[in-house]
C-alpha cells in the first residue's frame, strides 16, 4: 500500500535534535517532505541543511542575519524562501500544508512556536521540554482542544511512554495497574567527581558528556541534573502524574532510558543505545517502526547495569526542580527562567559552575508567587524571573 506523504517543519534544526531528525528523515524521503526548517545562530549551516533536505522555507531568528543567509543561498543555489522573527517561527508551525512538528528549540524561544502548532491541531514532537516547565497545563489544554498530538521525544519520555500500556489513561496511573514511574538519568561528567573541587569545574568539563552529544546548554544542565529536573516536572505534565509517582535513578550506562513499575512486580523498561534517532523515528511514524539508522543493541558486549540514587549535595539542582514542581506552575516557570539566565552567565564565564545552583534558588525565594493561567502570565512569570536572576548575576559579579 502507498503511504501518504508528510510534510514537517523542523524547529531548532541546527541543534543536535534538528540534526537527528534531518537525518531520519533523509532516509525515508517517499514518506517525509520537509516544509520549513528554522536555525538560530550557525546560518551557513542552516542554509546547506536547506539545500540538503530542499525545504520550502528557512527562517532565522535574528533580522541582522538575513543579508548573509540570502548571500549563503545564492552561492548554494537554494531555492527555500527566507523568513525571520517569531511571526514567522509561528508561522510555519502552524501552516495548513504541516502536518508534523518536531518542536526542537531550546529554551523559552521555543514556547510560543509550540503553541502555535497545538493551536493548529498538529501533531507535535516535543523534545523542547521548557514548553511545558513553562505552560504546563496551558499546553496540554491547548493540544486537548485542538486535537493536536504531542509524543514526546526526550530520551527518557519516549521511553516512558513506549513502556506504557496502550489504553492508559492520563493521569491514572492505579486503574492501569501502574505503582510508579522509574525516570533514569546517566548522573552528568561529574558523577564521580570530589564535591569539594567543583567550584573549579571549566564550561569545557561541564559541557563534555559521557554518554550523549548534546548543544552547551543541555550539556551544562546534565551536568548539574536540571536536566533531569525539568525532565521530572515534564513527565509529570506530560502523563498526568503527580511528583510522588516518579522515582529518579541514576543509570550512568544510558542504555535504559527509563521504566514503568506496575503493582504485579513487574518492571517494563525500553532498552538502546544511546541515540536520539530512535525516540525521533518512533515518533514520526508512531505505531508504526521505521529504521532510523541507529545500531542495534549488542548484549554480549555490554557491561553491567549500575543504579543508585542522586545525591542531594551533588546534584542540589535536581531537588530544587522536585520542591519548585511541589509548589505549582509559577514556581516551575521561574525556575526555568532563572536557570536560562545563570547558565548563560555560566557559558559566557561571568559565574562559576556551583553559583547556577545560588542563582537558581536565589531567584524562586526573591520572585513574588503568582497565578499562571495563560500565555501572557507564564511570560510576566518568566520575564520577571529572568529579571531577578539578572540582577543576582549582577551581585556575584560585585562580591554582594
Amino acid at each position: 500500500m502507498e503511504q501518504l506523504v508528510q510534510t514537517i517543519t523542523v524547529l531548532g534544526a541546527t541543534g543536535s535534535i534538528g540534526k537527528s531528525t534531518l537525518d531520519v528523515v533523509s532516509r525515508h524521503s517517499e514518506r517525509f517532505r520537509v516544509f520549513a526548517i528554522t536555525g538560530c545562530s550557525q546560518v551557513k549551516l542552516l542554509m546547506q541543511q536547506a539545500k540538503a533536505c530542499g525545504s520550502r522555507y528557512v527562517v532565522l531568528a535574528k533580522e541582522e542575519d538575513y543579508a548573509e543567509a540570502k548571500a549563503i543561498a545564492s552561492d548554494l543555489n537554494v531555492d527555500a524562501e527566507i523568513l525571520c522573527g517569531q511571526d514567522a517561527l509561528e508561522s510555519v508551525s502552524s501552516a495548513p500544508e504541516v502536518d508534523i512538528v518536531m518542536a526542537a528549540i531550546v529554551g523559552a524561544a521555543g514556547l510560543k512556536p509550540t503553541l502555535a502548532a497545538a493551536k493548529a491541531g498538529k501533531k507535535i514532537l516535543l523534545a523542547n521540554k521548557e514548553s511545558l516547565v513553562m505552560s504546563g497545563q496551558l499546553l496540554i489544554d491547548i493540544a486537548n482542544q485542538n486535537n493536536a498530538t504531542i509524543l514526546p521525544i526526550d530520551s527518557e519520555h519516549n521511553a516512558i511512554f513506549q513502556c506504557l500500556p496502550h489504553d492508559y489513561q492520563y493521569g491514572n496511573l492505579s486503574d492501569s495497574g501502574i505503582s510508579s514511574i522509574l525516570l533514569t538519568g546517566s548522573g552528568g561528567p561529574f558523577r564521580e567527581r570530589d564535591l569539594t573541587s567543583f567550584s573549579l569545574i571549566s564550561v569545557e568539563q561541564a559541557c563534555d558528556h559521557p554518554n550523549w552529544s548534546m548543544g552547551q546548554k543541555i550539556s551544562v544542565d546534565s551536568a548539574t541534573m536540571m536536566n533531569k529536573g525539568l525532565e521530572f516536572i515534564e513527565a509529570c505534565r506530560l502523563f498526568g502524574v503527580q511528583g510522588a509517582d516518579i522515582e529518579i535513578v541514576l543509570h550512568p550506562q544510558s542504555i535504559i532510558h527509563s521504566m514503568v513499575r506496575y503493582i504485579d512486580g513487574s518492571v517494563i523498561a525500553q532498552m538502546g543505545n544511546p541515540d536520539m534517532r530512535t525516540p525521533i523515528a518512533h515518533g514520526l511514524t508512531f505505531p508504526e517502526r521505521i529504521q532510523a539508522g541507529v545500531e542495534p543493541l549488542d548484549f554480549m558486549s555490554l557491561s553491567a547495569f549500575t543504579f543508585s540514587k542522586p545525591c542531594k549535595a551533588r546534584y542540589p539542582n535536581l531537588y530544587l526542580a522536585i520542591e519548585a514542581e511541589r509548589e505549582g506552575q509559577s514556581a516551575t516557570t521561574a525556575l526555568n527562567a532563572a536557570n536560562e539566565i545563570a547558565v548563560e552567565a555560566f557559558l559566557n564565564k561571568r559565574i562559576g559552575f556551583t553559583e547556577i545552583e545560588k542563582i537558581n534558588k536565589e531567584t524562586l525565594h526573591r520572585i513574588e508567587p503568582s497565578e499562571v493561567y495563560s500565555l501572557e502570565s507564564v511570560l510576566e512569570q518568566d520575564n520577571g524571573a529572568r529579571m531577578i536572576a539578572r540582577k543576582i548575576v549582577e551581585e556575584i559579579q560585585q562580591g554582594v
